[in-house]
Order: C-alpha cells, then structure tokens, then sequence
C-alpha cells in the first residue's frame, strides 16, 4: 500500500552519480580564464598582477625604460588604479570620482613626491614629448562626429551657441556679483577668477589671459599667472562633479537627456553611446579611419600655423564639412566608430593620468581652497550650467546635455573636457565641448582684453 518513498527520506548517496572529470570545474584553463575575465579597467587580473611587479622591478633598479611600450604599461596600470577606486568609493562614484581621483590624485602623488622618481620622469617626458591628448581629442572629434546624424549634425552646432553664450553673460553678472558682496571686489573678481574660469583652461585661456594683463596693467607675467590658474583649476573640479551629478540626474529622469544627444529627435547613424559595436568592421578601415582623424588634425596644425586658429578647431569644422559633404564612405564611419569606442574606453584614464602629473599642478589647485574664493568659483559654474539647462530645455534640447557642454565652457581646455565628459559619461559630446571650449575660451579672452584696454587697468 505505501510503495513510494516519503519526500523527506534520506536518499542514498550511491544514487547521486560522482562528478566525472570532463564535468568538474579544472584550473587549468576554465579557472584560469574566469581569472583573465576580471578586470581592473580593461587590464585582465593577472596581467596587472604581473604588470605591477614589472613596473615595480625597474622603479627600484632606477631604470625605468623610455620606449613608448613601458609609457603604455605605466599609464595603463596607475590610470585603471585610480579610476577603479573611485568607481568604488559609496556615493561619490555616481558624481565623477573615477574621472576626479584619475586626475587629481596623481597630482597630489607627484607634489608630495610619493611617486618614485623613474616612473614620473618617464611619465612627465612621454606626455609631454608626444602630447597624444589632441591624439586622443582628434580620435574621439572624428569617431563621434562621423557617427553623427548629418541631417541634424549643423543645427546642433548653430543651436549650442545660444545656451552657450546665456550662460556665460549670466555666470559673469552672478560671479561677479557673489564674489564683490563677498568681498573680494568687482575687478578683482571679474578679472581674477570669472574670466578665467571662462577662457578655455591653461594653453589658450590662462597663459593668453596674464600676458595680455601684463602688457596692459605692466606687471609680470608670472605673478599674474599665479592668481588666474587657481580658479581655473577648481572651476574644472566644481565642473567634473556637478556633471557626474548630471548622470545622476539624467538616469533618474530620462526624458532630460539623450544620453550624448543635444536635440530632441536626433539620431546617431551608429549609436555612439552604444558599448556593442555591431557588424564586422574590417581592419583596414579602421586603420583608415585612424590615419583620417590625425590627417585632419595635421592640417588643423597647418591652419594654426598660418591662420593663428586653434588646430582642435580647424580640425573640428573640417570632420564636419567631410560629414555634411558625404566624402567618407560608410565602411570608413564604421571604422571611424570603431576608432572612437576604443579611444573612449582604453585611453581615457590612462590619459587622466598623466594629466594629473605633468599638467596639475597640486599646489595651485590648493591655493584656490578659501571659502570665499570656493563660493565664488561655484556660483560661477553653477550659474553657467543652470542657465545652459533651461536654455536648453526652451529650445527642445536635452536639459542635462547642454548643461554639460557648457559645463566644458568652465572646464580645464581639453584636459578639462576629457574629465568632464569622462565623469558625465558623455565622450560623444566632445565635439561641442570643443566649441564651447576653445571658441567660446577664445571670444571670453579677446572680449576681456579689449574692454581692459579701452576702459583702462
């Protein structure tokens, strides 16, 4: 009558079959490949493992080789280290502290000279020597811009000036404002730490801005370089968090954004905001593209030398006018794509790194830390992404887009941009954080030297 075993009877362990070798989990290879799938960045576990030793090896021996392949290795390893802790910091990785701590802390290691002497020589000279920064911004203008919709690419390029320009002349009246009721008066405020916020980082903004001071008021250069870089420094760190604040933002509510689009409605003809590169894209277009890019950037220098315009601008409008004019084939743009994902994903903390150690100076950044000078700077940048989003949202823009490009405008030049849309997740706004950046950087300087000159020092 009761043939069946009950449910909780024990069941005899010579019923369960024993796992067979071909069923159990080996080491070799399958562990070892669940090991090589965990990254730091993209650098495989054990290959940072083993990259750690190396770089510690020929930092004791003080030999660190020169050739670009040990740069590669350094910049890669420390990069990824520091992105990847502020990807894990609670709270402040939502607002930027991948891009912030890839940038900053290795300023901070060079000036309290934790960083052993071989590593940030070989780190200093490569950056410096080679400045693949416009290699990086060359490769990512082109990539997004030839990924871009055309029948929309020139009214994003007309639109953007307009929450552009609101948010300048309303930072400069709020700044100006805050800083001369804070007591720091209306000139010093305006031209000390407004403009400079505004002119387009340390090369064509802050360099630019003390020589045409010098040689209107008749004081050095130097000493005048010294007031204005601070301000440019953490006007660039207010800009990285309120943009990673942005992201925040823009998930929460996503009908505020177009994840790397500025207008409503616009399309990217291969979706650059994608991380899944779709197709077959043959190497030699992507070669091709790649040779493109610095092409175009190679004649930008050439207009620089005989125009005075800024190679990342010239180079800019000639990716544009290739766009409009159909004189890339589609295989190319792909390739283009391509070209653009891997720069974006593999070479931007990389690049953060070496930024914070051969072009951040920790000690300037510092001295912009008083209270006043802070609330000043802030109410600056705010006022000018706050006026870019509801300039924006009026005109049928993405809100949360267009205050990051004009969060670009307060940024440091293209380092500056790099972090800010590194902390926004929006590279594919590079283009426009270009124009914000070097045109509007370029329109601040001349308009503030002019009316220094007329109106008197």
């Amino acid at each position: 009558m009761h043939n069946s075993v009950p449910a909780t009877a024990p069941v005899s362990s010579q019923t369960i079959p024993e796992p067979s070798a071909a069923t159990r989990t080996r080491f070799w290879p399958e562990g070892w490949w669940k090991l090589m799938e965990i990254r730091i960045g993209i650098i495989p576990l054990p290959v940072y493992v083993i990259l750690f030793a190396l770089i510690a090896g020929f930092a004791v021996t003080g030999k660190v080789p020169g050739e670009i392949s040990m740069a590669i290795a350094v910049l890669a390893f420390c990069g990824f280290t520091c992105a990847e802790l502020g990807k894990r910091l609670p709270l402040l990785r939502n607002v930027g502290a991948a891009a912030i701590l890839a940038t900053f802390v290795p300023s901070a290691l060079t000036y309290y000279r934790v960083l052993p002497g071989p590593v940030l020589h070989l780190t200093v000279e490569f950056t410096k020597q080679t400045n693949f920064l416009y290699l990086f911004i060359a490769s990512i203008i082109v990539g997004s811009i030839l990924s871009m919709d055309r029948r929309v690419l020139i009214q994003g390029f007309l639109k953007i000036f307009i929450p552009l320009a609101a948010g300048t002349l309303a930072a400069t009246v709020v700044g100006t404002t805050v800083g001369a009721a804070l007591g720091l008066g209306v000139k010093h405020t305006l031209l000390y730490i407004v403009v400079p916020i505004m002119a387009g980082g340390v090369g064509e903004g802050a360099i630019p801005l003390s020589v045409g001071y010098s040689e209107i008021m008749h004081v050095a250069q130097g000493d005048l370089f010294a007031q204005v870089l601070p301000p440019v420094m953490l006007g660039s760190l207010i800009a990285i968090v309120l943009s990673g604040m942005l992201d925040m933002l823009g998930k929460r509510f996503p009908h505020l954004t177009g994840n790397g689009r500025l207008q409503v409605g616009e399309a990217d003809e291969m979706a650059p905001s994608s991380e899944v590169i779709g197709g077959q894209v043959d190497v030699g277009h992507i070669a091709a593209a790649g040779i493109t890019a610095i092409t175009l950037y190679l004649i930008g220098l050439m207009a620089n030398k005989l125009f005075g315009l800024p190679a990342p601008v010239a180079m800019l409008f000639l990716a544009v006018l290739v766009k409009l004019a159909r004189a890339v084939s589609p295989p190319l743009q792909e390739g283009a794509f391509v070209v653009y994902k891997f720069f974006s994903t593999a070479v931007t903390y990389p690049l953060l790194f070496a930024i914070g150690v051969a072009m951040t100076p920790w000690d300037k950044l510092m001295a912009a830390f008083t209270l006043v000078n802070v609330v000043t700077i802030a109410a600056t940048v705010v006022t000018l992404m706050g006026t870019g989003f509801v300039v924006g949202r009026l005109m049928k823009m993405y809100p949360v887009d267009t205050a990051i490009v004009n969060a670009c405008h307060s940024g440091q030049g293209g380092t500056g941009d790099v972090a800010i849309l590194t902390a926004a997740n929006r590279m594919q706004l590079m283009p426009f954080a270009q124009i914000a950046t070097r045109i509007g950087g370029a329109i601040v300087v001349t308009v503030t030297l002019v009316m220094l000159a007329h109106f008197g020092a």
